[in-house]
């Protein structure tokens, strides 16, 4: 994909009078010589998988650090219980994103999307919508197209990569790349999309990444859970008329100025944050890292 810019995309989107998922679709088939047909199964393809991929978390399951694993489970059996303060939707989504995180953590099948690390929060944002209110597959698929576009643009102007820009760069992304699919889906504007990406990156702006041991398990796991909850949020303040007083771009940009002046420390060597207090250097010499 040769956008460089969420202002290319909305140029196009105006110019040829198409819809932000078709501005994508078109700049794939372009830019791998794919037909219409190839992009729509590749994408499909990747959305089944991400679907199939919560299927095959398992309650007992534990990390190779043992650190984490059953937390899926007794998300669910609280959200069941109805007690949830966030309400039984938000719930849902939290146990599909702490599901993911704990599958990536025992090494199952998932979809990086932005990364392995953040792999819960688009499922978690996108499944339980798709089941709560029947949406057709179709629509879902435009909606990772959505969100391939805009990672597409981070990647280009910033960083995906936590050991590059912390894990803003990671959480932050996909929670920005959550947000505009999601706005998408609940009929956001091509401008209100960019303004929910936005406000979702410029709330975890100067996320650091500190795994405990050096293992994608604390506190990465749990922080799937807070990019996807923060994407929902940006994403009903766009879709409510609030935008980004600084445009998503920009935004974009400021998260590459602040990942390049975030010390070595806080990005995936283990040393610093969380990592480096005595708790979680405590787990690094139990586990002999």
């Amino acid at each position: 994909m040769a956008y460089q810019s969420i202002e290319d995309i909305a140029k196009r989107c105006e110019k040829e009078g198409i819809e932000f998922w078709k501005a994508i679709q078109l700049e794939d088939m372009e830019d791998r010589g794919a037909s219409e047909e190839e992009s729509w199964n590749g994408m499909c393809g990747i959305w089944r998988t991400m679907e199939s991929a919560i299927e095959a978390y398992e309650e007992d399951q534990v990390s190779s650090g043992g650190l984490v694993g059953s937390e899926g489970a007794k998300m669910e059996a609280y959200q069941k219980k109805g007690e949830a303060l966030c309400g039984d939707y938000m719930a849902k989504v939290m146990t599909v994103a702490l599901k993911m995180g704990c599958n990536n953590a025992c090494m199952k099948r998932i979809v990086a999307a932005p990364t392995a690390g953040a792999c819960g929060v688009m499922p978690a944002v996108l499944v339980p919508y798709k089941k709560e209110y029947g949406i057709p597959e179709e629509h879902m698929i435009e909606a990772m197209y959505v969100a391939a576009g805009i990672g597409q643009v981070i990647a280009s102007r910033a960083y995906l990569a936590g050991a590059s820009g912390g894990c803003q760069a990671e959480i932050g992304s996909g929670s920005g790349m959550a947000a505009g699919a999601i706005c998408y889906l609940r009929g956001g504007t091509v401008s209100q999309i960019g303004h929910a990406c936005a406000m979702a990156l410029k709330n975890l702006m100067g996320l650091v990444c500190d795994p405990v041991a050096g293992l994608v398990e604390v506190p990465c796991v749990k922080r799937n859970v807070g990019g996807a909850v923060n994407a929902m949020a940006a994403a009903d303040m766009a879709l409510a008329g609030i935008e980004s007083q600084i445009p998503v771009d920009q935004v974009i940009d400021a998260m590459k100025e602040v990942g390049d002046k975030m010390d070595s420390s806080l990005k995936e060597t283990g040393i610093g944050g969380v990592a480096g207090t005595a708790a979680g250097q405590a787990v690094a010499q139990r586990l002999g890292v």
